[in-house]
């Protein structure tokens, strides 16, 4: 994958095209036939995934069906940052292709390019903020 390609992924659209490079470097792609597992609710998470082609069902034991990821779709960026199971199940739908970001390949990546990492970071939290307020709101009444 290019750095130019990587763009179109939402935590590395705002790196430098060298940051994305240096990204680019560090992804291993995994080849997933329909049906097959990409990793399941209560695994040890990993790494982050990217959806290069094809499309993820996202399922939960908890909550059944949660969706499909699709070309474009980051998946699982806590999990460079916290150790801890998966919470949900990715199964591919189609012929699809992952490019997975290791927890080992990020720490490569912020020892190497600190800010790259910093960024991604950034990003993921933000991301994190977003969804725990969209639960929030679902909670909070509003007042009158």
């Amino acid at each position: 994958m290019s750095e130019t390609d990587l763009k179109r992924f939402a935590p590395f659209s705002d790196l430098t095209e060298s940051d994305r490079e240096a990204v680019a470097e560090l992804l291993e792609p995994i080849e997933l036939a329909p049906g097959r597992q990409c990793f399941r609710e209560g695994q040890e998470a990993d790494g982050l995934l990217l959806i290069d082609r094809g499309e993820l069902r996202l399922e939960s034991e908890r909550s059944g069906e949660l969706g499909i990821g699709g070309e474009g779709t980051a998946i699982g960026g806590l999990s460079l940052l916290l150790v801890g199971p998966r919470e949900i199940t990715a199964i591919a739908v189609v012929q699809t292709r992952v490019l997975q970001l290791s927890r080992a390949a990020f720490l490569r990546l912020a020892e190497d390019h600190p800010r790259a990492a910093l960024r991604l970071v950034q990003v993921i939290a933000a991301e994190f903020a977003g969804a725990v307020r969209e639960g929030l709101d679902r909670w909070v009444s509003p007042a009158g």
